[in-house]
């Protein structure tokens, strides 16, 4: 994909971020397709950065005990990027 093409992908599926940048779901990137991956380094090394998640405060609830560490994979994966305002123009 060339600049011109992933920057109307990240325009299209991201939205307005109460900081006045954008935010996009990693997920809706990943739905892409093949072309996942180069879209999210392109929203890295434009200074996009993964926003905080909020902190586990249980040790997941009533079946916490059985989990077998999978967890921390998911936790570790960021579920949304945060875009500073200009990174579309």
């Amino acid at each position: 994909m060339d600049e011109e093409a992933i920057r109307a992908v990240v325009s299209r599926l991201s939205r307005q971020h109460p900081s006045g940048g954008r935010v996009i779901e990693r997920a809706a990137v990943v739905a892409e397709g093949a072309d996942s991956s180069t879209i999210l380094d392109w929203i890295t090394s434009h200074n996009g950065t993964p926003e905080d998640q909020p902190a586990e405060t249980s040790a997941g609830g009533l079946h916490g005990e059985r989990l077998d560490g999978s967890r921390s994979t998911i936790a570790s994966t960021p579920r949304r990027y945060l875009l500073p305002p200009g990174s579309l123009a």
